[in-house]
């Protein structure tokens, strides 16, 4: 897709994703949490444990039950970092979206006034001077 064609993004997106580009340990930890939210991930894990059961070892379960506790703590670790990112990207999200709110109420509150002014305007000059004559020789 061209830098032209793409669509717009959320000022937060972009900071967020420069942010997390900068740092190595929050890039790794991305890869590994996308990864693990895979369906690889997935036949990998039933490809290896049915060779580990069937071919590896005679009594797999001590071994394999060790394993794969130990890979869900790890899972689960970077499934609560996934979800502390999304937490801190909707947090960044809404501060931005309200700022952007707030100003657009403020932008919103001087035109309605303005308009009020010009109206109030219009309609002095109307009362006062009906035919538009005053002022006029």
């Amino acid at each position: 897709m061209s830098q032209a064609s793409k669509p717009a993004q959320h000022p937060a997106v972009i900071k967020l994703r420069e942010e997390r580009a900068a740092s190595l340990q929050l890039r790794v930890a991305d890869w590994i949490t996308k990864f693990a939210g895979s369906m690889r991930f997935v036949y990998i894990h039933a490809i290896g444990f049915a060779v580990w059961m069937i071919w590896v070892e005679k009594s797999p379960w001590p071994t394999l039950t060790l394993v794969v506790s130990l890979e869900a703590i790890f899972l689960s670790t970077f499934v609560m970092i996934g979800q502390n990112r999304q937490a801190e990207f909707q947090q960044i999200k809404a501060d931005h979206d309200f700022t952007q709110q707030e100003l657009e109420l403020k932008t919103n509150t001087e035109l309605t006034r303005a308009i009020h002014a010009m109206t109030t305007e219009l309609h002095r000059r109307l009362i006062d001077d009906p035919d538009g004559k005053s002022g006029a020789n």
